[in-house]
């Protein structure tokens, strides 16, 4: 971790409220009665993702951060899990999945790596 930095100077916190974003517009979409099961569980994935990496950076260690970033990749896949759930019940279409699972594998990636600078 970087004195003087915020977690909201880390790309990767960047992007993923950037996702959380994306997710609350596309699930906008979804049918009224999803509106309490599946999205619900799709949005709280989404915004655990950016919560993590903030809770983590605030804890101040550099093993708290690594545990918190390890727990938000976990939200990454359980959210692309429920992506492609919502797709195949044609929630959302095939490129809406893609454009999400771009980012997703983005930000995956880039917490891996944050995570082995930490180790």
């Amino acid at each position: 971790m970087s004195e003087g930095k915020s977690y909201q100077d880390l790309l990767v916190w960047q992007k993923a409220v950037t996702l959380t974003s994306d997710v609350y517009k596309t699930t906008g979409f979804f049918l009224d009665e999803e509106k309490f099961s599946l999205t619900q569980q799709i949005k709280r994935s989404a915004v655990s993702v950016p919560s993590n990496i903030a809770e983590g950076w605030g804890r101040n260690t550099d093993r708290s951060f690594g545990h918190f970033l390890s727990i938000a990749k976990g939200s990454l896949y359980e959210l692309q899990t429920q992506l492609i759930i919502a797709n195949r019940l044609d929630y959302i279409n095939e490129q809406t999945l893609n454009e999400l699972d771009s980012k997703i594998v983005e930000i995956s990636k880039m917490t891996s790596s944050l995570m082995k600078k930490l180790n």
